[in-house]
């Protein structure tokens, strides 16, 4: 069974962080931090999962992306999606993304998320597709501002195409 549990206070911030330091998940200390203030603040919803007594990733709903379409048309966008290796494949991101929908489908009616586009990410592209999720139409983004035609980029966490779902 997976259970799902919000960042509301420091112990589960550390606990957060000490799993994240367990798979080598780098995040400056401040993002930690950061987070659960927004969380307080009601800014974002923290989520993470447990899969027996154990925690099996995180992610983010923020209300106010980073991503300018989705925050000059208010919609929330799903973030930092993380499923450890031992717990992939089991329903776990699924979950995250079930939980999100549900909050998101009183409130607004409409959701988004980015993904990465190399290849550890393929697993996640191939969830949303399945879910339902659809291209938002503005192509390549990198760091938040369009790619245009003829430029080069780095390919790395920060080169995503973005989805947004009605729900």
């Amino acid at each position: 069974m997976i259970e799902y549990i919000g960042i509301r206070d420091k112990d589960a911030m550390e606990r957060w962080r000490q799993a994240f330091e367990r798979e080598h998940i780098n995040r400056p200390d401040d993002y930690f931090e950061r987070c659960l203030q927004e969380n307080l603040d009601g800014k974002r919803v923290s989520l993470l999962a447990f899969v027996d007594g154990e925690v099996a990733g995180c992610c983010h709903l923020k209300y106010e992306s980073d991503y300018p379409p989705f925050l000059e048309q208010h919609i929330p966008e799903i973030n930092d999606l993380n499923v450890f290796a031992a717990y992939q494949r089991r329903g776990v991101g699924n979950g995250f993304l079930e939980q999100f929908e549900a909050i998101v489908r009183a409130e607004r009616g409409i959701i988004g998320i980015g993904v990465g586009l190399y290849r550890d990410y393929g697993q996640a592209q191939r969830l949303y597709c399945r879910r339902g999720y659809m291209l938002d139409g503005r192509g390549l983004i990198y760091q938040n501002k369009d790619v245009e035609p003829g430029a080069s980029v780095r390919v790395d966490d920060d080169l995503n195409l973005y989805f947004t779902k009605q729900l």
